[in-house]
């Protein structure tokens, strides 16, 4: 019986790296199984238990003829932090001139507030104001947390 001894030459910083890579790669795997994986199907976010927004930037689009304007709603996780007109364009501002005061009023007071029940306005800008208000609290009611079930 012939039996032939096969040597292996085996560098140590070969096995080094080739060690550390494949361990880069199963950490990797394991990110990424993770972040794409779907959740399971009672898991929902956990919010503070004083969380009465879910925090973001929310808009909500009010059409005023045939043109439109969005409000947009900043909020952290309890307060309610700026109030905008956006994409607001010439013909809204000229067509609607109480638009900007009106909202430039609201919005101080919500934030000041915190709340859309207490925001008094003028009689000439009654209706004005309420459009605005109920654009507000449409994007406010996108804000608040999911309800646990």
């Amino acid at each position: 019986m012939s039996s032939k001894t096969k040597i292996i030459v085996l560098h140590l910083k070969e096995l080094i790296y080739t060690g550390v890579f494949v361990l880069l790669g199963i950490i990797f795997l394991v990110l990424i199984a993770t972040m794409f994986l779907p959740k399971k199907p009672g898991e929902k976010p956990v919010y503070a238990d004083d969380a009465r927004f879910v925090p973001g930037k929310y808009t909500t689009t009010l059409q005023l003829g045939d043109q439109s304007v969005d409000i947009e709603v900043t909020v952290d996780d309890t307060l309610i932090r700026s109030i905008n007109l956006v994409n607001l364009n010439e013909v809204i501002a000229t067509m609607y001139p109480l638009m900007e005061p009106c909202l430039e009023t609201i919005a101080q007071q919500v934030c000041e507030d915190q709340t859309l029940d207490s925001v008094i306005y003028p009689d000439e800008n009654k209706y004005t104001s309420q459009l605005l208000l109920r654009a507000i609290a449409a994007a406010l009611e996108k804000a608040q947390p999911a309800s646990p079930d």
